[in-house]
């Protein structure tokens, strides 16, 4: 995993289905052991326990010494946690591994690292990175930069050529045999970036039904005056003889034409 050591800057209050991969088992019996002890967080502990549900195995377990020397030999941390005033248990804990593609998920995708992604997409039985599902490489997208390129294998460390670049640029590359060609797939993680958010100002003493005053008229598709000449009509002017109805009669000749023509004809 990217970060392994204890996280003590984390608290119940900042835990999120994403930064709950940012810590470890012991932050967690840390974390919810201050919380019993917090009058504000007391009725949320089961709230925050689905949260850590989504990044940790855990297991209720009785608390006897038989079964903590079990789950503690598979990896897991044992410790009492007190969901409530009247409820108290014995948790087994565990991080859940990340080994396959279908265990990415957005909310760990960014707390793991390039080399690890690379260990993962390579047990995806070999099959390159048109083989991950259109999911999958969303996921993956979203913490990643992604580059793929497939070469027969004398050129795919040509000096100068895109591996040793993406390389010097701190990308990770896995490489995927194809016969005689392989392809390299480049993996870097993105930089996070924070959304601005837009703010708008109310025009100080005015209402909101003021600020349609204040936007400017949208006159893109409209024809300029002067390229518009409008004669007006004189209805005095109008008299049988001027005024017509013009239908156009397709010149090409077929069964209806011909028949509307005789039809015109003996009117």
């Amino acid at each position: 995993m990217a970060k392994e050591t204890t996280n003590n800057a984390q608290s119940l209050k900042t835990l999120t289905k994403s930064s709950v991969w940012d810590v470890q088992e012991n932050d967690i019996f840390r974390m919810m052991e201050a919380g019993e002890k917090d009058a504000e967080l007391r009725d949320s502990l089961r709230h925050y326990a689905d949260i850590i549900r989504s990044a940790f195995m855990i297991e209720e377990i009785k608390d006897d010494k038989t079964l903590r020397e079990k789950y503690t030999k598979q990896g897991y941390k044992v410790g009492n946690i007190r969901l409530s005033e009247d409820t108290k248990v014995t948790w087994a804990i565990k991080k859940r591994p990340i080994m396959r593609v279908t265990d990415l998920t957005y909310e760990n995708i960014r707390h793991i690292t390039a080399a690890k992604l690379m260990e993962v997409i390579e047990r995806n039985f070999g099959g390159g990175w048109d083989s991950l599902s259109q999911s999958i490489q969303d996921i993956i997208e979203h913490g990643f930069d992604i580059s793929t390129t497939t070469l027969p294998k004398d050129r795919l460390h040509k000096k100068g050529g895109m591996y040793e670049k993406k390389v010097a640029d701190g990308y990770e590359v896995l490489e995927i045999e194809k016969g005689s060609w392989v392809e390299a797939i480049f993996a870097k993680l993105k930089p996070e970036t924070i959304k601005p958010r837009m703010k708008f100002d109310m025009p100080k003493g005015g209402d909101e039904d003021d600020e349609d005053d204040d936007l400017p008229e949208d006159d893109y598709n409209r024809p300029d005056e002067d390229d518009i000449e409008i004669e007006e009509p004189d209805d005095d002017d109008i008299n049988e003889d001027n005024y017509r109805t013009t239908f156009v009669i397709d010149s090409v000749a077929d069964e209806d034409a011909e028949s509307l023509s005789d039809f015109i004809a003996d009117e």
